[in-house]
């Protein structure tokens, strides 16, 4: 992967971010935090973290193999990862929420804001009411 991410080492909060299975239906992640930093070689890397419902995951993944990530720092910094590595805790009450963890597998696209109002539209976001 070359050097595709546009920002400093740090952490950075997204104001929003889903899992999104390729029919569009999606659940939503809370507190979704990315950490940019640097490794061997002086090449960046990333992975990130957020809280999810954990019987919504598992729903959303018996229809459905491989999932995105879509995340909204906000402006025009919004971004999908495609099928990235996903690792989650095993608690599976309903209202449980743990932490799930992500590291891309390719360099995440770019979302201008005109597909993101269009993807948003068409999102069909699972929650507790739903299921």
């Amino acid at each position: 992967m070359s050097n595709w991410i546009p920002f400093e080492n740090a952490l950075y909060l997204a104001e929003q971010a889903f899992l999104i299975a390729e029919d569009n239906t999606a659940v939503a992640l809370e507190k979704t935090v990315i950490t940019v930093y640097t490794g061997k070689g002086g090449k960046q890397h990333l992975k990130g973290s957020g809280l999810v419902r954990n019987a919504l995951m598992v729903e959303l993944l018996e229809e459905n193999d491989d999932l995105d990530l879509i995340l909204d720092f906000g402006s025009e910094f919004k971004y999908r990862l495609t099928a990235p590595n996903i690792t989650s805790g095993k608690v599976f009450a309903p209202d449980i929420k743990s932490t799930l963890q992500f590291v891309p597998t390719s360099p995440w696209n770019q979302i201008p804001e005109s597909e993101f109002k269009i993807l948003m539209g068409k999102l069909e976001l699972m929650n507790s009411q739903n299921k």
